[in-house]
This record gives C-alpha cells, structure tokens and sequence, in this order.
C-alpha cells in the first residue's frame, strides 16, 4: 500500500503544493519549527533513556524545641 509513497516525484509534487499552500515567506518558517520540534522530542527520548541522575532530597527543617 505504502511501497511506492516516497519516490522523488511524489515528494517532488508534496513541496509543490506545499509551496502553493503556505507561501515562499512561510515555508522556511514551517521548517525550522518542524525541525526544532523534532529535535526536542529527540533530546527528551534521549534524556529518557539515560540513566537518571540521583536527585538529592532536601533535608528536612529542623524542628523548632520549645525551651522553657
């Protein structure tokens, strides 16, 4: 069904209309913020799969003595 989606014409053919769409000023901006969240979800997936660092707990108030 999918075998033959990706040849050059028909990605060709997609930024075309791509193009026809959105506008010359547009699509530059379409790609960098494609591009910056691919990135993103890259890092986090990344980040993921990285041990997690040791997270040190806050040490608790010291209780206040009542003197008397």
């Amino acid at each position: 069904m999918l075998e033959g989606l990706f040849q050059p014409t028909h990605l060709i053919i997609v930024l075309v209309i791509a193009l026809f769409i959105f506008g010359p000023k547009k699509l530059p901006e379409l790609g960098q913020g494609l591009g910056k969240g691919i990135r993103s979800f890259k890092d986090s997936m990344r980040q993921a799969t990285e041990e997690p660092e040791k997270v040190e707990q806050p040490a608790p108030p010291p209780s206040e003595s009542v003197k008397q």
